[in-house]
């Protein structure tokens, strides 16, 4: 079972900031849903973790050796690192929403996050079969899984929510990737 974890919460997811690729800690309670988390899980094979320090502290939880793979590091918003959410202009997102191969300024597409997250999958995808895998990342890569799993394209992404120390499962049924479970957060209650 391929089982994806958004890490716990951070300041910045707090205040209602896009993070992308700025590296704060967990906040304390992102350090509780961590443990949450880990603790509602039986013991995982294996534990891969994006390596931007709010997952790798999310994947320590679980107590085994944690891996860094960096096909599962969050989108690069570039310029729009730190910016609040609600200023982000509306034009700005609809042509985001309307056009995976664009890039905000310094940034990365839609299109091209998705690849190296299908990239990553396609490599645990056996091991998936009969071992546990845990992958700690982030908003975005954890969409494009969902979609690499409904053999959709990327721009379902738009359609989703995901809690932060969230759960969500993908078997795998023959060589098909099954979406099993999508944004669990019962553990946090």
């Amino acid at each position: 079972m391929l089982i994806l974890v958004r890490h716990g919460r951070t300041s910045l997811n707090a205040a209602g900031l896009l993070q992308g690729r700025i590296d704060p800690p967990l906040d304390k309670l992102g350090e509780d849903q961590a443990r949450l988390v880990a603790e509602s899980l039986p013991t995982p094979d294996r534990v891969i973790s994006s390596p931007l320090q709010r997952a790798v502290q999310t994947a320590s939880a679980f107590g085994v050796p944690v891996e860094i793979d960096p096909r599962f590091i969050e989108l690069d918003y570039g310029d729009l690192d730190g910016s609040p959410v609600a200023d982000i202009e509306s034009t700005t997102w609809t042509t985001w929403q309307r056009d995976l191969d664009f890039v905000p300024a310094g940034g990365e597409s839609i299109a091209a996050l998705g690849e190296r997250v299908r990239g990553g999958l396609e490599a645990l995808r056996d091991e998936c079969v009969s071992s546990n895998v845990v992958v700690v990342s982030h908003v975005s890569p954890i969409k494009a899984a969902v979609a690499w799993a409904l053999g959709v394209g990327d721009d379902v992404a738009w359609r989703m929510h995901l809690d932060p120390a969230s759960i969500t499962t993908i078997g795998i049924r023959g060589t098909r990737p099954v979406l099993r479970t999508f944004n669990g957060t019962g553990h946090l209650r």
